[in-house]
Order: structure tokens, then C-alpha cells, then sequence
């Protein structure tokens, strides 16, 4: 298993390649399986395969095993053979790995983080580092700026707020500029609705300062 890839992304405009893939986060995550079905066949050929891939192997973490599952069952419909990419390393390097992932995406506030996770119970503490930011968020396939703009999608989608500020935040702490994130917000707005998307807005200016 290689490091961790947690070098600044350096995102400074939203590309069509991400724009499509933060949408089929935001749809996986809280969609129809008609409208994943869709937004999948508009991903073919605009997305690259090993980045679909990437997104919905980290889906379980943010919207459950079921919606993993049914996402990729209709992805094989159009590529049918899965990229594997590298294989996990053992507990000890996805701790290590994942410590290094999380302290990037949490900066200044990773301490407390950790402090608040291991006081909720020392498992959820555990299994946050090894499973999600070691074994899965520290993956080479996709890139850590790629991947928190694919996370805050999933958690407005999913009217998670106290997990969307945390990564609106980290989506700038591993260097995604601000503008990126308007251009997220604004694809996903028509899914999340109005009076969502209104609120994610209101949480994203209260992030910058405004």
C-alpha cells in the first residue's frame, strides 16, 4: 500500500470531470436508483473510470453499504469489469496512513476532532482513522481535494451539517480554492432543492467568513 497522497490539490477551477463526479455523489448519496442510473450514464466517457470507481468504493462511508451496493450494481451495467486499484495495507499502516489523511482535511482542528470522536466512544475514533481516512480516504486512485468535494456533496445531499462544515473546511485545508466550491454548490443546488441548497449556501458563507 503506498502513503497517502495529502499534498495540496491546488483545485482552482471546476473542471467538467469533477463537476460531474461531485453530482453523482450528491445523487448516490440521496437520489432515486433511476436518477443514479442517469447521472452514471452521464458520467461514461466525461469521467475517467478509475475516478467513478474511487467515489463509489468511499460511498459506504457516507451513505451506507445498501446505496454502495446499489450504485455500483447499476455502474457494471455500463463497465463491467471493476478497477481494483491498490490493495489496503495492514491496520497498522491504514492508521498511519489514515492519521496522516485526516490531520491534512482537519488542520488546526484534528486534535479537538479526535478528542470529541474518542469521548462519543473509542471505536468510533478507530474504525474513523483505520476504515475511512486510512483504508479508504487515503487511496491513490483520487485525489484528496476530488475526494472532499465528493464528501461535502454526499453530506448536503443528506442534510448532514455538522459533517458538510467540517468539509467544506477541508475541502480548503487540502487546497481546493473557494470558487471550486461555489461551482459544487451550485451543480448539485436543482437536486438538493431550493430550500436546501438556500441553506447549504447560508452554511458555506458563514465557513469563509461572510
Amino acid at each position: 500500500m503506498t502513503s497517502p497522497t495529502t499534498e495540496r490539490s491546488n483545485l482552482l477551477v471546476l473542471d467538467d470531470e469533477t463537476r460531474v463526479l461531485a453530482r453523482l455523489s450528491a445523487v448516490i448519496t440521496a437520489g432515486t436508483e433511476l436518477q443514479t442510473r442517469d447521472e452514471l450514464a452521464r458520467a461514461v466517457g466525461r469521467v475517467p473510470v478509475p475516478w467513478v470507481e474511487e467515489l463509489l468504493l468511499q460511498t459506504y462511508l457516507f451513505a451506507g453499504f445498501p446505496r454502495a451496493l446499489n450504485a455500483t450494481r447499476e455502474w457494471r451495467r455500463v463497465q463491467p469489469e471493476p478497477v481494483v486499484g491498490e490493495v489496503p495495507g495492514t491496520i497498522e499502516q491504514n492508521r498511519a496512513n489514515g492519521e496522516v489523511t485526516c490531520a491534512a482535511v482537519y488542520g488546526e482542528l484534528y486534535e479537538r476532532l479526535r478528542r470529541n470522536i474518542r469521548s462519543l466512544h473509542p471505536l468510533l475514533d478507530e474504525w474513523m482513522i483505520v476504515e475511512g481516512y486510512g483504508k479508504v480516504l487515503s487511496r491513490s486512485g483520487l485525489d484528496l481535494g476530488r475526494r472532499e468535494l465528493c464528501v461535502l456533496a454526499a453530506c448536503a445531499a443528506a442534510g448532514q451539517d455538522r459533517q458538510l462544515h467540517s468539509h467544506l473546511l477541508g475541502a480548503l485545508n487540502v487546497g481546493v480554492d473557494a470558487s471550486v466550491v461555489d461551482g459544487v454548490i451550485e451543480e448539485i443546488s436543482d437536486f438538493l432543492g431550493p430550500d436546501r441548497a438556500h441553506s447549504v449556501r447560508l452554511l458555506w458563507a458563514r465557513v469563509r467568513g461572510k
